[in-house]
């Protein structure tokens, strides 16, 4: 019975719903009535909604690494700018100290009424530089190390303070250097 209904299938050009496979009792040249072939058949023909989609996915990508890349390169620039501003800060702090320990008169303990020495008051100091110098009167003798005789000198210890700042962005950039200096005085010996 099997056999006669499958013939009597082919012959109309349909195909043996029993089968489960649409391609099997099919004789080409003869025209398809199935709903689910011109289902599949339109869809594979309409492609045009396709490339339409795949574009815009493609745009949202290449949007996004665009605006990634764009956030990154800003980040790295307030990185860039954070670390020279604390650069210069540190070397007006640095410029600072150098420019008062190259006078030596800026150690002569008659300034320091006080116990601190404004050295801008006299002599010119770097525009981004704040220097203080102390008198550091608990300090006595030679420092460690240097082999220095107690007898044939005097040590007057001296701590250099010197605060750079540069940048006012928000946040400005400070820096704060500190140099402990030594002056050497020579004493009279025995009656010399």
């Amino acid at each position: 019975m099997d056999i006669i209904h499958s013939d009597i299938n082919r012959i109309k050009g349909r195909h043996s719903r029993e089968s489960g496979n649409p391609e099997k009792h099919w004789i080409p040249g003869q025209a398809r009535n199935d709903k689910l072939h011109n289902t599949y058949m339109v869809i594979y023909r309409n492609q045009s909604g396709a490339a339409l989609v795949i574009a815009l996915v493609m745009m949202i990508v290449l949007t996004l690494i665009g605006l990634a890349s764009i956030f990154t390169s800003t980040f790295e620039m307030k990185i860039s700018g954070n670390k020279k501003c604390s650069t210069d800060a540190f070397y007006s702090a640095d410029s600072g100290v150098q420019v008062v320990m190259a006078r030596v008169e800026n150690f002569n303990i008659n300034l320091y009424t006080t116990g601190q020495y404004n050295p801008s008051t006299d002599n010119p100091i770097p525009p981004n530089a704040q220097v203080i110098i102390t008198n550091d009167t608990t300090q006595e003798g030679a420092p460690r190390g240097y082999g220095f005789s107690a007898m044939n000198f005097e040590f007057e210890h001296f701590m250099v303070s010197s605060t750079g700042q540069t940048c006012a962005n928000p946040i400005p950039s400070t820096t704060r250097v500190q140099e402990k200096i030594i002056r050497l005085v020579p004493t009279l010996q025995g009656g010399y």
